[in-house]
């Protein structure tokens, strides 16, 4: 990566954040932007798995939807502190991802995804019929409480720069995750499995500990949404959101940075325009939109830029 190429991206993060903290007072509809900010953490957090760990889940909505019902649960009916039922909903996720990862990363591709899509069908049907989930109707009239009793999260800009917050910690946490030793080796597994295995590495280890680590960030995502929105319901673990955020990754880019908010941004912006104008179609609409990305930008939006790029430096140099 050239020193101008570091630049301009720089500026472009920039730019961008600029523009996220003054999105309030620009007449941006802020619960709109938390809830594309929740699911660009949930897409950054499949995209942790998918495009460094090379494992392609179809349950992640399970992870997603159950931090949002117990971070709900904990502070409507057992009145704990938005901060500690955050926790508490990402520590549940992350109990679930190690149970699931522990059954599914000895099988890989298509093997893999569908012991999880077959596991996030169980949990679909335990949060339809526990006690505590409200069933159909699910969790409603969830409230955002305050910060470390100091800063009320009620109101919309109160709690949209703290989820704002979050997700530049997020995004930051996994850029630091990859660049790390830990995300080189990941990156090695996922090029060539066998080839890390000859070098020594417990691949099963590796793979066992991203895949809590995306199912953590995916229940952060989850638990704010529940908050943002002030209810959960049974959309958010079912099989479709799953397939969503598969749709925002593949669209955004797989294993680029960006990628996932952009993707994110463009889904959950299509649903907000499209769902009182067509309604139920809007679901054929995404569909068709994805069909003609995948056929049409294979690498995703922000990887076929990066890729134009790259053809361009290497056209220079020649």
């Amino acid at each position: 990566m050239t020193s101008s190429f570091k630049t301009a991206t720089t500026v472009f993060y920039s730019v961008l954040l600029a523009l996220a903290i003054a999105a309030p007072w620009l007449n941006i509809y802020p619960v709109y932007l938390m809830t594309l900010y929740c699911f660009g953490i949930f897409a950054c957090a499949f995209n942790l798995l998918l495009g460094f760990g090379g494992m392609l889940s179809f349950g992640h909505a399970a992870f997603f939807g159950t931090a949002a019902y117990v971070t709900g649960w904990l502070v409507t009916d057992q009145a704990w502190s938005t901060l500690s039922a955050i926790l508490a909903g990402m520590f549940s996720a992350a109990a679930l991802g190690l149970l699931f990862g522990v059954i599914a990363i000895r099988r890989s591709g298509i093997y893999f995804a569908m012991i999880t899509m077959a596991l996030a069908q169980l949990v679909y049907f335990v949060m339809l019929q526990a006690p505590f989930t409200g069933g159909e109707n699910g969790l409603q009239g969830i409230p955002r409480g305050d910060l470390l009793g100091l800063i009320s999260l009620k109101p919309d800009n109160n709690m949209y720069y703290f989820v704002l917050l979050i997700l530049v910690a997020v995004f930051l946490g996994i850029k630091r995750i990859v660049a790390s030793p830990f995300g080189q080796v990941l990156k090695a597994i996922r090029e060539n499995e066998p080839r890390a295995i000859s070098l020594g590495y417990d691949v099963n280890r590796y793979k066992l500990l991203v895949f809590v680590l995306s199912a953590t960030l995916a229940g952060l995502g989850g638990a704010l949404k529940a908050l943002v929105l002030n209810f959960a319901a049974l959309t958010d673990v079912l099989q479709s959101t799953s397939g969503e955020v598969i749709l925002m990754t593949l669209v955004g880019g797989v294993g680029t940075f960006f990628g996932p908010l952009l993707g994110a941004g463009v889904v959950v912006t299509l649903q907000d325009v499209l769902s009182d104008r067509v309604g139920s179609w809007v679901t054929v609409i995404i569909g068709c939109i994805f069909v003609i990305c995948v056929l049409s930008f294979r690498k995703g939006i922000v990887g076929e830029w990066l890729a134009f790029l790259q053809r361009r430096r290497e056209a220079k140099k020649a």
